[in-house]
This record gives C-alpha cells, structure tokens and sequence, in this order.
C-alpha cells in the first residue's frame, strides 16, 4: 500500500497536468490521457496496475452518470426523445448484432453468444469523451442533446446485453422468454428504483436541518446508494442512478439552498474531472498487460490487431449507417422535428458526423475486465484475453483517430454553426429584459404604497425603472437587503416559468439562476 499510494498520488498530479496541457494545444484531454497512460506503462519498474471491474462499476461509474444527468437539459432530452431512444437502445442493439454476426464468421471459433458479448461490451459510445473533444467546436444545441441523452442510456442498455451474453457463454443456452422478463425488470426496476429513492432523498434534503456542507456530502453517497440498491433488486443499477439525477436534478430548486447549488456545483465539477481522468490514463497503462495475457494464449499480436482493426471498423459502420436511418425515419414520420440545416448536403451530412462521435471509453473498460477469468465448470472463459485486447485497441483506436479527426470535420462541413430560431445573444437579451420588467413590476406592486417615503426604496425602484431600458449596474443598499433577497426568490419562480417555455434555451435559464445564486450568497455574506 505504502509503495501504490505515491504512485497513485502521481497518477492524480499527471492527470492535472496532462489536462492543462490538453487545453493549451486545444486536445481533448482523454485522448492525451490514454496515449501518455500507454507511454507511462513502458516505463521499466513501474508496479503493475490490475484493475478490479468494481472500483468502476461501483466506484467510479455511479458519480459519474450521476453528474452527467444533473448538467443535461432535461427539456432538450424531452423534445428529442425519440432519437435518443433509438440511439439508446435499437442502435446498440444493431451495433452489438453487427459484431456479434462479423465475428462469427471472421474468428475461427468464435460463437454467436460470444460475438453478443462483445457487441455489447463496445457499443456504448463515452459521454466524457465527446463532451471534452466538441467543447473545441460550436454544435447545436439539438445535437448536443441527442448525444448527451444517448449516452446517459446506453449504457445501461449495453450492459444488460451483456449480461444476457454473458449468461449464454456460461450455460451455452439462450432462453427468449426469461430474457424478455428480465429485460423488462431491469429497465422498469431500475427506473422505478431511482425514482423511489430519488423522492426520499428529496425529502431529506427538504425536512432535515441540512447546511451547504452536509448537502454535498449527502449528494456524495446517493448516486451509490441508487446504484447499489437496484442492483441488490436484480435490475438496472445505471438506470436507476440516470432516472434519479433526472429527477433530482429538475428539483434542484426545491430542496437545495443557493449556498449548497453553488458549492456543489464546484464539487461536482472537480470530483468528476479527476474520477475521469484517472480513468483514462488507467486504459493505457493497462494495456501492457493485456498484450502479455494474449500472447500466453498464443494468440499472435499480429492477428489480435487485425480483429480489433476489424470490429472497430463494424462499430464506426454501424452508427453511420443507424444516424442515416434516424435521419429517414425522422423526415417521414415525424418531419417537423427533423435537426434544421441550411442546405440538402448539410443534411446529407449531419448523419455523416453524427456517426463519426462513437468514442468508447469507461462502460467498455469495466464490462470488459468483469469478464470471469473461469467458467462454472473450471474451464478457462473461452477467448477472453482476445475480447479483452480488442475491447481496449477500440477505446484507443475510437478515441485518437475519431477523436482527433471530429473537430476538424464539423469545422469543415460547417452544418451546427446555425441554430435553430433565434441566436443564441437575441434569446438572452430577450430573458434579462423580461427579467428586469417583471422585477420592477414586483417592486412597484407589492412596496410601492407602503413604502413611498423611504428615500433607499424610491432610489431603487427608480433604478429598476432604468435597468429595464439599460444594462448592468453596480448597486446595493443595506437597507433594503431583506426585500432584495425576496426579490431574488421572486426571480427565480420567474426564471423557473420561463422555462416551461420549450423555445427557451435551458441553458440561458441555468445560468441566470446561477447569478441570482452567486448575488444571494454576496448578500447572505454582507448581513453576517
């Protein structure tokens, strides 16, 4: 222990560093992570790094997927939902069906069940990896939502398909009928799990006399306790963890003061940053290993990379082909919702780069390394190093050529820069003129007659009368600090209205509710 810690330590410092590194040469970071991991592990006496698949699946996963569904726009996720399920659920399936047929028939020996394991060990594409490598580039709101729904399920879904395959290559039989039951438990399960829990901790926030700290803390252990619970219950531990930030997510408002939504906010955003990052310097520095483990198999090196170049190529076809079929379904049955663009090959092309954003990483790793090393019967688990050294040239592969190559194309094709509606600056200046009329109309309505002879309060409703026609100013008045923490509250119910508004950019309404936080908190400071 005392000799892993400071290599640990290490890990965390070079992850920052490599981070920082990332941004200045605009890199995403997980693809520098990987390839310095990779360089790091042929550094001679360094310790071996064997990764146990629960410090991922129960260590890392949970927060993760927890802190991605409190930053998405649940409002965007509602009004593309059909896409997202698709890509959530039938994309991966076809994905996961298209390696299990190719493998089949390419790898002497390789089974149908097995191809299935496979298939869904590599399908599920990485939240974090897309958002660090199109944070370079300008994209549409609507396709950045497609992609961050779609991520948040499928990997729920990739991992149920695994386990069914998993069960097949353990029993060598495949029954249909308890399949489908158990399918429906883990989907309904899970969901019905995280909304449960999600509710009770909801009223915990609300009833128990918590403070900022105690709140995080509290947020800290609840995506564990949604994964672990449904898990004990044989369903979805994934989808109870998404359905529960979801839910948790858009009551922010309710149970959490501004203290706590601030600093959780900055939590969050450092623990995810450095559970990612270990992540993926872990993939490179663990494929050493991998390559010692199927060269004792006697699998040529050789061969292994023409299977991995193989199965990566069917993964990148695959979505290609599942976007344009999207694409068509979407233009004949439901056309009026079909991803606006200006001209017929910014259409023909947005499947096309839709497509090309199927980096793989942690969900792959961890189901991979869950592989048992023996079957039930003693037998050794039957190509499992190979599934293992395919598994990790896929995320390596996805993440440097499609990665590297991404911000390129979509500066090139040129087809998100518009947005749909009205600009993105218009649509905020509309919201903070909205905002200053009906914060000036709360003043007037509710202090105006009743306090017409305190001089602080004619200064500030002729101020708000000005800021209506005028932008920001520099203010304050002690005295009338009470009534402008009222006033803020008052901002938010009206911020929170606003976006029952579906053309309403969610994020324009997160960040003013963020400032109304932050400028609470300055006057919460300035009254101690």
């Amino acid at each position: 222990m005392h000799t892993l810690l400071p290599f640990f330590i290490a890990m965390i410092a070079a992850v920052v560093l490599l981070c920082m590194l990332a941004n200045k040469i605009r890199v995403a970071y997980p693809i520098l992570l990987v390839i310095a991991g990779l360089l790091i592990s042929l550094i001679p006496g360094l310790p071996t790094i064997k990764i146990n698949p629960d410090l991922i699946f129960f260590i890392l996963l949970p927060p993760l997927l927890f802190e991605a569904s409190w930053t998405i726009s649940f409002k965007e996720m509602q009004k593309w939902w059909r896409i997202i399920s698709s890509f959530a659920f039938l994309v991966v399936l076809f994905t996961a069906f298209s390696v299990a047929i190719v493998t089949n028939y390419f790898i002497p020996g390789f089974t149908i069940a097995l191809g299935f394991l496979l298939g869904g060990i590599v399908s599920p594409p990485d939240a974090v990896s897309i958002g660090a490598i199109t944070k370079f580039v300008k994209i549409s709101r609507s396709t950045s939502a497609i992609l961050e729904g779609e991520s948040l399920l499928n990997d729920a879904s990739s991992l149920i398909i695994f386990r069914f395959a998993l069960v097949a290559v353990g029993t060598g039989q495949f029954i249909w009928q308890q399949a489908a039951l158990s399918f429906l438990w883990m989907v309904i399960g899970g969901v019905g799990t995280g909304l449960l829990l999600a509710w009770l901790f909801v009223q915990a926030h609300k009833r128990l006399p918590t403070d900022a700290s105690s709140d995080i803390a509290l947020t800290l252990i609840e995506p564990y306790i949604l994964y672990w619970v449904a898990e004990q219950l044989h369903s979805s531990g994934v989808l109870a963890v998404v359905a529960g930030g979801l839910f948790m997510a858009n009551r922010r408002l309710f149970f959490l003061n501004s203290s706590s939504r601030i600093r959780s906010y900055n939590v969050w955003e450092s623990f995810s940053f450095i559970l990612n990052g270990i992540v993926f310097l872990i993939i490179g520095l663990d494929l050493p290993e991998i390559v010692d483990g199927l060269r004792s198999k006697g699998i040529p090196l050789r061969t292994a990379i023409g299977y991995s170049l193989l199965v990566t190529a069917v993964l990148i076809v695959a979505r290609i082909i599942s976007s344009y079929a999207a694409l068509i379904a979407t233009l004949i049955f439901r056309p009026g919702v079909a991803p606006r663009v200006n001209s017929r090959l910014g259409r023909l092309l947005t499947p096309l780069l839709l497509g090309w954003t199927g980096m793989r990483g942690v969900v792959s790793l961890a189901a991979a390394l869950s592989i048992p090393a023996t079957l039930a019967n003693g037998n050794d688990f039957p190509y499992r190093n190979l599934i293992l050294f395919i598994t990790f040239v896929v995320i390596l592969l996805t993440l440097v050529l499609q990665g590297l190559t991404l911000p390129y194309f979509i500066r090139r094709a040129n087809v998100f820069r518009d947005y749909p509606g009205e600009p993105p600056e218009t649509a905020k200046q509309k919201l903070l003129q909205g905002l200053r009329s009906h914060t000036y109309q709360f003043l007037k309505d509710k202090y105006d007659n009743g306090m017409q002879d305190h001089g602080g309060m004619r200064q500030w409703l002729q101020h708000w009368e000005e800021k209506m026609k005028a932008s920001n100013e520099d203010w304050m008045s002690r005295k009338t600090k009470t009534v402008f923490l009222e006033m803020l509250e008052c901002q938010r119910q009206y911020i929170a209205e606003l976006n029952k508004d579906p053309s309403v950019d969610e994020e324009l309404i997160r960040e003013q509710l963020f400032l109304i936080d932050l400028e609470e908190e300055r006057l919460k400071l300035s009254m101690r």
